[in-house]
C-alpha cells in the first residue's frame, strides 16, 4: 500500500510538471515502446553470456516526450538556439518483467552437490514499474529532421527514474538427506537455504527506489507526423533487492541492473 501512495504522489508531481511546460506553448510527441530486457542481478554469474540471456523479460512503455523546436500554440518554430534544436525531454511510464534462475558453472549437470541442488531449484521473478524523466541530446538539428533534411537523427539521454519493485521468489528443492521432511517450496522459509550465505539474503517484500537510466539511439522519419524509434537503454537501480536475492557474498559489489533494448513509434500531437 505504501508503495501504491508513493506511486500515486510521484504521478501528481509528473502531471503538475507536464501542465507547467504545456503552458509555455512547446509541441508534445506521445509513443509507444516494447523490446526484450535483460536483468543482471544476483542470479547466475556475474558477466555470463548464458546467464544474460538467460535472465531476459519483456518491457512494454509509454512515453511522452516535449518539443523545445516547436510551438503548438502559433504552429511554429520556437527561437532559434541551440538547446531548443538539439534537446527533447523525455517522461515515461515503463513496466519489464524477467523470470529468473541459476545459470553458469555452480548449477552445471556435472555438479550434484546440495549446494548445486538449492541452486537450481531456486527461481524468481523481477517486476518493476518505472515512472521518470530523461534528457535527450541530438547531434543533428531537430528542424531539418522535421522538415525531412534527413530521415535518421541519432540521439543519447540522461535521466532519472523512479521504480516501484514486486519481485516473485520460490524454490522446488527438495530436502533428500535420510530421515528429513523438509521441503523448502514455502517462500517464506529460506532460512539457511545456501551455505555461507546469510539467512536474510532472500526479500520478496518488494519496495521502491531510484534508478538512473542511460540511453542510446535513434529516430527514423516514416511520415511527417511519425518515427519509428530504436532505443538501447542500462538501467542502474540504487538498490539490491530489486530481485529479491541479496547474497551478500564479498564478490556481490553491483546493484541490480539492465539493459533494455527496444522500439517505439512516436507520434506528433502538434
Amino acid at each position: 500500500m505504501l508503495n501504491l501512495k508513493r506511486l500515486a504522489f510521484f504521478l501528481c508531481l509528473f502531471a503538475c510538471y507536464q501542465t507547467a511546460f504545456s503552458q509555455l506553448g512547446f509541441s508534445h510527441e506521445i509513443g509507444v515502446i516494447a523490446g526484450p530486457v535483460e536483468f543482471r542481478s544476483d542470479f547466475g554469474n556475474r558477466d555470463n553470456t548464458e546467464t544474460n540471456f538467460g535472465n531476459s523479460g519483456i518491457g512494454i512503455g509509454i512515453v511522452h516526450y516535449i518539443n523545445f523546436a516547436y510551438r503548438a500554440d502559433c504552429n511554429c518554430y520556437t527561437t532559434d538556439t541551440y538547446f531548443n534544436d538539439h534537446f527533447k525531454l523525455r517522461n515515461e511510464i515503463s513496466w519489464n518483467k524477467t523470470n529468473l534462475e541459476h545459470f553458469g558453472k555452480w548449477v552445471d549437470p556435472s555438479r550434484n552437490t546440495v549446494e548445486a541442488n538449492q541452486l537450481r531449484g531456486h527461481k524468481g521473478v523481477a517486476k518493476n514499474l518505472d515512472i521518470g524523466t530523461q534528457l535527450e541530446y541530438f547531434p543533428l538539428s531537430i528542424r531539418s529532421f522535421q522538415s525531412f533534411g534527413y530521415r535518421v537523427a541519432p540521439f543519447v539521454s540522461l535521466g532519472v527514474h523512479y521504480t516501484s519493485f514486486n519481485p516473485e521468489v520460490s524454490t522446488t528443492y527438495v530436502d533428500m538427506t535420510p530421515n528429513s521432511d523438509v521441503i523448502f517450496g514455502d517462500v517464506t522459509d529460506f532460512r539457511n537455504f545456501y551455505s555461507g550465505w546469510d539467512s536474510g539474503s532472500v526479500d520478496a517484500s518488494g519496495g521502491s527506489t531510484w534508478s538512473v537510466v542511460s540511453s542510446v539511439g535513434a529516430r527514423y522519419k516514416v511520415s511527417k507526423l511519425a518515427d519509428i524509434m530504436l532505443d538501447f537503454r542500462l538501467q542502474y537501480y540504487f538498490n539490491d533487492w530489486v530481485d529479491g536475492l541479496n547474497h551478500q557474498l564479498d564478490y556481490n559489489k553491483n546493484n541490480d541492473w539492465l539493459v533494455w533494448v527496444n522500439v517505439g513509434y512516436i507520434y506528433y500531437l502538434n
